[in-house]
């Protein structure tokens, strides 16, 4: 489901694509995160091809986390067409999300 960490100018690239984005700022050590993992899957599963979920873990990526000001972590970014169009730390039921996402989907 996830794409693990691109390099800079592939997630540029990615950015913008017209189809969403959904970046998951997240690390191995916290337990948020983990319960951030399942939630993902469900909502990838509802969205389908609609939507695309990229896991980036700030340890491996500080630069990314220090360009974006990722202070806390899970931290969710919508992207579309190379525009951040909703950002939220913290975890969400995947109902809540879904609701967040929904307008975004083509």
């Amino acid at each position: 489901m996830h794409t693990s960490d691109p390099t800079g100018n592939q997630l540029q690239d990615i950015l913008q694509s017209s189809t969403p984005v959904l970046l998951d700022f997240s690390a191995t050590w916290c337990g948020p995160c983990k319960t951030l993992a399942p939630i993902l899957e469900d909502v990838k599963a509802k969205t389908g091809d609609k939507m695309r979920i990229l896991k980036i873990d700030v340890d491996k990526n500080p630069k990314l986390s220090q360009e974006w000001q990722i202070t806390g972590v899970p931290t969710l970014m919508l992207f579309k067409a190379g525009k951040l169009l909703w950002r939220q730390s913290g975890v969400m039921p995947a109902h809540q999300l879904l609701q967040v996402l929904q307008p975004h989907l083509g």
